[in-house]
């Protein structure tokens, strides 16, 4: 039985990372081969060249990855400063109707993500968010904040009353009760709601598609989406969207190894109560 499973999950991993070690050919293939049809799954020689002219691509890779990485880390403050005293709140305080208030904020979750973009788009419209890294990150934070409220709601929850009750005996504020006892055990909530923030901002692609009108302002996905309708010796250049591929995965993979621990844990600390 045993091996029945290491043999289905190595089948499974097998499934999973082929896709990206094909990305990761593709994007190291000389620019006549990746434009090859049929396509070569193997290059048959190495170059840097896609790498080369993705670097140099309209207003730069730079400006692109620094479009990428600056919304995240704002969607991940955002997402952090809303629903950590939310989660708290409603956790831990006796609010009237709090959990009718919490099963309202979950609903959102059944809305589609498509039905809102219009009416977001309107509102940042009259507010001047459009166009503006701030105005996308606002928007990847209104994504996240039902999933992120769920799971440190939950993982507040799960943190002994005896604690609180001692630490209100000592004194403690209600702030200081949150940053003293609640924020140390909660740990691998918190880096899973930071994790799930962060892949989600750096993958999202409509809404910044529907915010973002000037070239200059376009995340890693909307970049290489116009890449895409580039042509290179009379088709898509494959190379440099490979290249654009290979390098926006790199940093989920090492913020998720990286935070691997935290994230299983918190993930089963916010799934049970």
């Amino acid at each position: 039985m045993k091996k029945l499973v290491a043999a289905a999950c190595v089948a499974i991993c097998t499934v999973m990372l082929l896709p990206l070690l094909y990305s990761v050919l593709a994007s190291v293939k000389p620019t006549a081969e990746a434009a090859a049809t049929p396509p070569t799954y193997v290059p048959h020689g190495l170059s840097l060249d896609s790498y080369r002219r993705l670097w140099d691509y309209q207003e730069g890779l730079l400006t692109y990855l620094g479009n990428s990485a600056g919304t995240a880390l704002l969607t991940i403050v955002l997402t952090l400063l809303l629903t950590v005293p939310a989660a708290y709140g409603l956790a831990r305080f006796r609010l009237p109707f709090k959990e009718l208030v919490f099963v309202v904020l979950l609903l959102s979750l059944i809305v589609p993500y498509q039905a809102l973009l219009t009416p977001m788009f309107l509102m940042f419209a009259k507010v001047g968010l459009t166009n503006s890294l701030v105005g996308l990150a606002v928007l990847h934070t209104t994504i996240q904040l039902p999933f992120s409220l769920y799971v440190l709601r939950n993982s507040f929850a799960a943190v002994p009353r005896e604690l609180e009750e001692a630490a209100v005996m000592d004194g403690a504020a209600s702030l200081q009760t949150l940053w003293r006892i609640f924020i140390p055990p909660t740990v691998p909530a918190i880096v899973t709601v930071t994790l799930f923030a962060f892949i989600t901002s750096w993958n999202e692609f409509l809404g910044a598609l529907v915010m973002m009108s000037s070239s200059e302002k376009f995340t890693l996905p909307v970049i290489l989406a116009t890449a895409r309708t580039e042509t290179s010796l009379g088709g898509t250049d494959w190379g440099m969207l490979q290249a654009g591929v290979t390098i926006s995965i790199v940093p989920c993979v090492l913020v998720y190894l990286l935070l691997q621990r935290y994230y299983m844990a918190g993930l089963m600390s916010g799934a049970v109560k």
